[in-house]
């Protein structure tokens, strides 16, 4: 179980992790629940039905790797023109798709990067400082779900090639010297764990 996901009686899943790797996933986990930025808590005195409805941002967002969680639903630098669409007729398309949606998407990410950090949280570590991390089935989705969103983000800051994944890639050959080495490091762990807790979910 050391270092990666077991399944676990009723659908769940379970990790032994280090005093190291905890504090390296909640960091992570709060460092995205920044980069989503907080709620639409409704203000003093407004009406919290109407924020509830609030439409939500046309543009996509100007940062890359917030671009990357969020982006748009048709068209796009790295999609081919849909059904004919000419390009500014997909764009409208995208800018009232995300207008009604992302709001949505924001607190869904949001959720699920809370219950990882609630879930850390809730650890009983040992003498050592680690600790066996239990999962219930809906935890383990929203841990899939957060571990996904960290490796777009780390990716996308990486700026991470297909040429740079597998274990021929460049990712692979960064001298120690290198400062994106813990970075790249970090990404490839969330990679291995995120693969074991999809085949410790397979029936």
């Amino acid at each position: 179980m050391a270092g990666h996901f077991e399944a676990t009686p009723g659908g769940g899943a379970a990790v032994a992790l280090d005093e190291v790797e905890i504090s390296i996933l909640r960091s992570l986990a709060v460092q995205l629940l920044e980069l989503i930025g907080p709620g639409d808590t409704p203000a003093d005195g407004e009406d919290p039905l109407a924020a509830l409805f609030a439409e939500g941002p046309s543009k996509p967002p100007s940062d890359p790797a917030l671009a990357r969680l969020f982006p748009d639903a048709y068209g796009g630098p790295d999609r081919p023109a849909e059904g004919g669409k000419p390009e500014e007729e997909l764009r409208e398309l995208s800018s009232e798709f995300r207008r009604f949606t992302e709001n949505d998407l924001r607190s869904g990410k949001r959720d699920d990067a809370v219950t990882v950090v609630r879930t850390l949280d809730a650890l009983s570590p040992a003498g050592d400082g680690g600790a066996v991390l239990t999962l219930t089935g809906d935890e383990c989705r929203s841990w899939l779900r957060s571990l996904n969103d960290l490796r777009l983000t780390i990716g996308t800051r990486l700026e991470v090639s297909d040429e740079d994944e597998g274990g021929e890639g460049s990712l692979y050959r960064l001298p120690d010297t290198d400062p994106r080495k813990p970075m790249v490091m970090a990404y490839l762990w969330l990679g291995a764990l995120q693969e074991t807790l999809v085949e410790a979910l397979m029936p």
